[in-house]
């Protein structure tokens, strides 16, 4: 598996791999996550242009998996981490989230993710994550959990997480 950055050609394909990497929600009872719209081409450009876009792509070229990251309060900010199901418990998501943390000047990583979801917070905190406290959250990560709860992520538990890569 080869670690790479996303061309902008690319990012349609990403929408693709977001709703089959989605599906499995739905068999957890979280079905409006499983059917939510992924972002347009439009809306990852952004990530091209101030953040990072990281692929896993296979020896035959296909993008098996993907991860977005920009800074967010100092700390570099995971977006999304998103493995094809085809793909799936391979370590390429673990892969990316390393990726990342080696070629980062960022004093840490930071995420938002479900807390009660096993392929979430559970396997973050696998990764290196920890959970942060309320007085621990900055005010951009505040920002983010106030536009995810806009979005009705709030419906079930949800948690900011960090991983610091400097002591």
């Amino acid at each position: 598996m080869r670690i790479r950055t996303v061309t902008g050609d690319e990012l349609p394909l990403l929408a693709e791999l977001e709703r089959a990497a989605g599906a499995p929600f739905a068999a957890i009872g979280m079905a409006e996550i499983a059917e939510d719209e992924p972002p347009t081409p439009e809306e990852l450009a952004h990530f091209l242009e101030r953040g990072v876009a990281l692929a896993a792509e296979t020896p035959d070229g296909a993008i098996a998996a993907y991860l977005l990251a920009e800074p967010v309060d100092g700390a570099l900010h995971i977006e999304q981490v998103s493995v094809h199901p085809d793909h799936a418990r391979r370590g390429i998501g673990r892969a990316l989230i390393e990726h990342l943390a080696g070629t980062t000047d960022a004093p840490a990583l930071t995420l938002t993710t479900f807390a009660e979801v096993p392929w979430n917070a559970p396997y973050y905190a696998r990764c290196g994550f920890r959970p942060l406290s309320d007085a621990e959250v900055t005010p951009g990560l505040r920002e983010i959990r106030r536009r995810e709860a806009e979005h009705g992520l709030d419906r079930w538990p949800r948690l900011c997480m960090r991983r610091d890569l400097r002591p």
